[in-house]
């Protein structure tokens, strides 16, 4: 990690430590660089609002390439929800207690949430461009990554409201889980059928 990447980590995780225990509205960058030992314009160099210290996510582009890479004939809700999937396998198990916590904060603050929906929003829609450089229909495109990624922000969100511990990546496949293709007892039978074909 170079020294830029490290102080951009410094200012996340003082920032957050801040925003935690003074209230994030209470906090001001000013006192965030402070407390970093940084100025209030390196701050902003690394951050373009006070908001972004919370919600920057630099997965976009790893998303959009894991759906992209599944296997073209699959139905498109497929596509999405196993390539965020293999997206999120992709990369490292985050920091329970700082994870937790910036979920929480989001949670619990009605700006930081419409941001973090907002952010959703700008992922699914280059989701949606790839996807119809492929030749997706473009409303199952839309409803099909926005009902994926909504699954993620509810597992985000009952994982971060929970008492108990654990890793957040079960969560999150678990909530993606419930979007595939449930099956009949026998394939491709009609329930009926295939209740009396087990008799």
């Amino acid at each position: 990690m170079g020294r830029s990447e490290e102080t951009r980590e410094r200012l996340r995780a003082v920032a957050l430590a801040l925003f935690v225990e003074r209230g994030f509205d209470a906090t001001t960058v000013n006192e965030v660089a402070a407390a970093a030992g940084v100025s209030h314009m390196t701050f902003f160099r690394h951050f373009a609002t006070k908001e972004d210290a919370v919600l920057d996510d630099p997965y976009d582009e790893l998303i959009v390439d894991a759906v992209l890479a599944q296997a073209p004939g699959l139905p498109v809700l497929e596509r999405v929800r196993l390539g965020i999937d293999a997206a999120w396998s992709a990369v490292p198990e985050p920091v329970e207690r700082e994870t937790r916590d910036r979920v929480r904060l989001i949670a619990g603050h009605r700006g930081l949430m419409a941001r973090a929906w907002e952010n959703n929003r700008r992922t699914g829609d280059l989701v949606v461009e790839g996807l119809l450089m492929h030749g997706a229909d473009p409303l199952e495109a839309r409803v099909a990554t926005a009902a994926c990624l909504a699954a993620v922000m509810e597992g985000l969100l009952q994982w971060g409201g929970s008492a108990s511990g654990g890793a957040l990546g079960p969560v999150i496949q678990q909530s993606l889980g419930y979007l595939g293709h449930p099956r009949s007892p026998v394939e491709g039978a009609h329930p009926r059928e295939a209740e009396e074909e087990q008799r």
